[in-house]
């Protein structure tokens, strides 16, 4: 059976707000990569079966070697679907020559209204075993953090 990671943080923003850091390439280099890393986002077309390339470059390798190369991972994805002010589910994989990291992910980002805010949901299926679920947990912890300060200013 396929491991399925999520998180979910509520944010003191409208969906609408949410939404549109989680579909506009600049936003996303800016709130996805987690603690200790940083975005380049080569081309990014959220629209359905649009795609996207992205590199996260670690600020130190040292204990955690990326995927694609020493300092860094590369992904490469597609959206499957665009809901927009609501859902985007995509397909992602890995550039890299280890095994543990091959195959695709399917990642959805889901924003549901929540009072006077929002509530998102993170939820990666098919993650490979090469990601721990404590890491994978801290990173998607990590990125809905910097989308929350993104998004609150």
């Amino acid at each position: 059976m396929s491991r399925i990671d999520e998180a979910a943080r509520l944010i003191n923003a409208s969906p609408e707000r949410v939404f549109s850091a989680l579909s506009t390439a600049d936003s996303v280099a800016k709130w996805l990569p987690p603690r200790g890393m940083t975005a380049t986002v080569e081309h990014f077309d959220a629209t359905d079966e649009g795609t996207y390339r992205l590199v996260l470059t670690y600020d130190d390798a040292a204990d955690a070697p990326g995927k694609s190369s020493a300092n860094e991972d590369i992904v490469e994805g597609r959206f499957v679907e665009v809901t927009p002010g609501v859902r985007l589910v995509q397909e992602i994989e890995f550039e890299s020559d280890d095994p543990r990291y091959a195959g695709v992910m399917r990642m959805t980002w889901e924003v549901r209204p929540s009072g006077a805010g929002s509530e998102v949901i993170f939820r990666a299926e098919d993650v490979p075993a090469g990601i721990t679920a404590s890491d994978h947990i801290e990173g998607l912890t990590s990125s809905l953090q910097n989308l929350a300060d993104l998004v609150e200013r």
